[in-house]
């Protein structure tokens, strides 16, 4: 049997508030493995792992919808058999995303440091003008 986790400790681990991991439960994204007798939610590592790749989509913008077929391809793929091909797709377009994501969050931490790089020599020297 797996070892299960409370919400608390699902939370701390991947980051997620509990607000979050209910939130997900609710809508179906990623619902807890079991629930104890007392109606506690109940993760297992696997659990964990679903909500870390929802964790990572969550900051580039995807959708939950786009989350949701993401977790399910990548169920496809491991399972192999029908349905692969259509999930490898996805995942590139996942990929794809991610990617262009990757490039304009350097785009606006390369603009950060200039600013913060004008800023701190305009605290240095408060006469001159940047």
């Amino acid at each position: 049997m797996a070892a299960h986790m409370q919400i608390g400790e699902v939370a701390e681990r991947t980051g997620l508030s509990i607000r979050t991991l209910r939130h997900y439960d609710e809508v179906g994204l990623v619902p807890p493995s079991e629930r104890s007798a007392g109606g506690f939610r109940l993760y297992t590592e696997a659990d964990v792992e679903r909500l870390i790749v929802i964790r990572r989509m969550k900051p580039l913008e995807f959708t939950l919808d786009e989350m949701s077929t993401l977790l399910t391809s990548l169920d496809t793929i491991a399972a192999g058999g029908d349905g692969v091909d259509d999930a490898a797709a996805f995942v590139d377009a996942c990929h794809s995303k991610a990617q262009a994501a990757c490039e304009n969050l350097r785009k606006k931490l390369a603009y950060a440091e200039e600013l913060t790089t004008v800023l701190d020599a305009t605290r240095r020297h408060p006469s001159r003008p940047a």
